[in-house]
């Protein structure tokens, strides 16, 4: 992976490509609905936007955040309705308040001591796995704006950030769903958008998943059905692994099969 310089680039360009998509899109584009049910393309901005506050107050002001998170255990409906709400008052302040939250974000990491451990949702993580994790929601975001607005992003290397998430987050995939991890291994080859290719694991492993880095990560962000992207996928265990998923953090969500009955 990228030092931590790397991926604030990174970071930075993945939010530019969204701000760009978002405001060539025309003065209706955050009124359109996504393809996340109920949600429009100013609810997913805002969304970003909340999470990045939340983020730089971990980086800048870790107890009080660590204490605001009680309030979220206690009543988790509670806490997303004061989300949706806080989100929604900003009007058409939205955009500009996003791209000046997010530059506050990038400072406060890299003013942060690599060795830190940052409190989150779910468990602490370091500065680099916690703006890793922050580009990817970025992106798998944009990948639902960008579908909303019919806008086709051009994929770039930057795909590596989420393609290593997708890969280290097999076992929690599981997990989440309380749900013992497989003792089996899975190789992971993909061919980046710069023709690099990119792996993890044995090559001699048994079970395998091969492909397009882009599809990949519209797989582990549950951006797309596994029968739509060109996957190779080999063996019980990686079938299983890429039928569930899931590189973010939440509860689990809806497998393809369960998607299909929709």
């Amino acid at each position: 992976m990228a030092d931590i310089a790397g991926m604030l680039s990174d970071l930075r360009a993945e939010s530019d490509d969204l701000g760009a998509v978002i405001t060539g899109a025309g003065p209706d584009a955050l009124t359109r609905p996504t393809p996340a049910e109920g949600w429009s393309v100013s609810d997913t901005l805002g969304h970003i936007w909340f999470f990045d506050r939340e983020a730089r107050r971990a980086l800048e002001e870790p107890e009080a955040f660590v204490a605001d998170l009680d309030k979220l255990w206690a009543d988790p409906v509670a806490y997303m309705k004061q989300h949706e709400e806080t989100i929604r008052g900003l009007g058409e302040a939205l955009i500009p308040s996003w791209q000046d939250e997010r530059g506050r974000l990038i400072d406060a990491l890299k003013a942060t001591d690599p060795a830190t451990r940052v409190p989150w949702y779910g468990p602490s993580m370091s500065p680099m796995s916690f703006g890793t994790a922050r580009l990817m929601e970025t992106w798998a975001h944009g990948q639902d704006i960008a579908d909303a607005l019919g806008v086709r992003r051009t994929p770039t290397d930057r795909l590596r950030h989420i393609a290593y998430l997708g890969v280290i987050t097999r076992g929690f995939s599981y997990v989440v769903r309380n749900q013992e991890p497989p003792d089996v291994p899975v190789y992971v080859a993909l061919t980046a958008p710069s023709g690099a290719e990119w792996t993890w694991g044995d090559a001699g492993a048994t079970d395998s998943v091969r492909g397009p880095a882009l599809d990949f990560c519209l797989r582990v962000t549950q951006r797309r059905l596994l029968d739509d992207l060109e996957l190779e996928v080999t063996g019980d265990a990686a079938k299983e692994w890429m039928s569930i998923a899931q590189a973010f953090a939440g509860g689990p969500t809806l497998t393809d099969e369960s998607r299909r009955g929709l």
